[in-house]
Formats: structure tokens, C-alpha cells, sequence
């Protein structure tokens, strides 16, 4: 989708993410590392159809000439839509030489996540003068072993239905004004065996996959 947007406030975002200073090894300094401001030069320059139109002439004559015209640009990934369901898949591997290796450092997570500083600043269903977006976690998947071998693991959160939830998922309606964690009990889950844990001990985990509900 191309934005035709004021240049000055085309990057802007929903809340002010230069306040963030987001710890490193956090799902925060993820966020804020993938959603960063790049300046395209040199061999990533962007081909721009305006200026090619306006050093060529009228379409028709772009093809055949061939003299394309190519220009600095920013690049900037936002979200422009905040989803009811949140899923943040972390990479967890990195290349050594011509192989790939697993990354097993522990990155921290929290269990309310705020959404704003990376949504655009017209996010779409969001709510006009609110500066939050606000998701509770309900779930983790885990992964021990190597990129050859190993065994995924869940933490699930069993909770009361969220009619808030439901209505954003089935209508595109957010009514929801909670702004705590949705409560619950903690399980962990392991092929067949099923035991409660604390939310300190997910919160600990070598999380792969997060999953949050929107509250706000």
C-alpha cells in the first residue's frame, strides 16, 4: 500500500518511541530494533515512478528507454492495524560461517505489552486520542535442544472468556478498557503431562513464540 502521507509526519508513531530505551535482550528492544527508521542509499536506493515520469516523459516511453530514476528514500515498518490476537515469533538462530546455530540467550518479556510506540500514528482501530495499545500474554511456546533435535514445550494461561476480545475478533469492535493482566492460572504442557506454574517461571522461559490478547 503506497502512503501519499506529509513526509514530516509519515514516521510518526501512536506513542513516542524515542523515550523507550528499551533493555537489551528484550522483546522491547526486538520491537524497537525491527520498527527502526532505515535511510535506502547507494545500491538501495528506491526506484521513484515520479521522477522516472518526470525525466522520461509520459508513461509509454519509460519501458523502452529504459532510463529509470532512482533516489534516496527512509523506510520505516509500522503497524497500521493492531490485531486482536498478537503472535511475536522470535528468530532464533543465526549463521555461523555456512551453518546455522541456535540462539539460546533469554530474551525478556513481559505479561502487558504496549503496542503503541510501534503502530503507526493513524492506526486503524484504534480508538482517536488513545495512546496506548495494550495486550496481555496467554500463551508461550518454548524449544529446547539444537536446530537438528529438540522438543517444544507450552505455557498456556486458562482464563474466563473475553467478551471484549470476542467482539474484536468476530466484529473489528474494541470496547475493552482493561489495562491489567487477564486473570488466570498458569500451565505448563508437555506432550501428555500437564502441571500449574507460576507466572514468574514463564515469564523465565526461552520463549520462541508469544502470544497476547489485545485489552485496550
Amino acid at each position: 500500500e503506497i502512503s501519499r502521507d506529509d513526509p514530516e509526519t509519515a514516521f510518526c508513531t501512536l506513542a513516542n518511541r524515542e523515550e523507550l530505551n528499551p533493555e537489551e535482550d528484550s522483546i522491547h528492544h526486538c520491537l524497537y530494533q525491527f520498527t527502526r527508521n532505515e535511510t535506502l542509499t547507494e545500491t538501495n536506493k528506491l526506484l521513484c515512478d515520479v521522477c522516472t515520469q518526470r525525466h522520461c516523459g509520459p508513461k509509454n516511453n519509460i519501458k523502452s528507454e529504459k532510463k529509470y530514476v532512482y533516489t534516496n528514500a527512509k523506510k520505516q515498518m509500522l503497524v497500521s492495524l493492531a490485531p486482536p490476537i498478537l503472535t511475536l515469533h522470535l528468530k532464533r538462530f543465526q549463521h555461523a560461517g555456512f551453518n546455522l546455530q541456535k540462539v539460546n540467550r533469554h530474551i525478556k518479556f513481559p505479561e502487558v505489552i504496549d503496542l503503541a510506540p510501534f503502530c503507526t500514528a493513524k492506526c486503524k482501530n484504534v480508538a482517536e486520542g488513545n495512546t496506548k495499545v495494550l495486550y496481555s500474554l496467554y500463551g508461550v511456546v518454548e524449544h529446547s535442544g539444537t536446530m537438528r533435535s529438540g522438543h517444544y514445550t507450552a505455557y498456556v494461561k486458562m482464563r474466563a472468556m473475553n467478551n471484549h476480545l470476542s467482539d474484536l475478533v468476530l466484529r473489528g469492535k474494541s470496547q475493552a478498557l482493561e489495562t491489567e493482566p487477564v486473570k488466570g492460572q498458569w500451565f505448563h504442557i508437555s506432550d501428555t503431562h500437564v502441571q500449574p506454574v507460576s507466572v514468574s517461571k514463564v515469564l523465565s522461559s526461552q520463549a520462541y513464540l508469544l502470544f497476547y490478547e489485545r485489552l485496550l
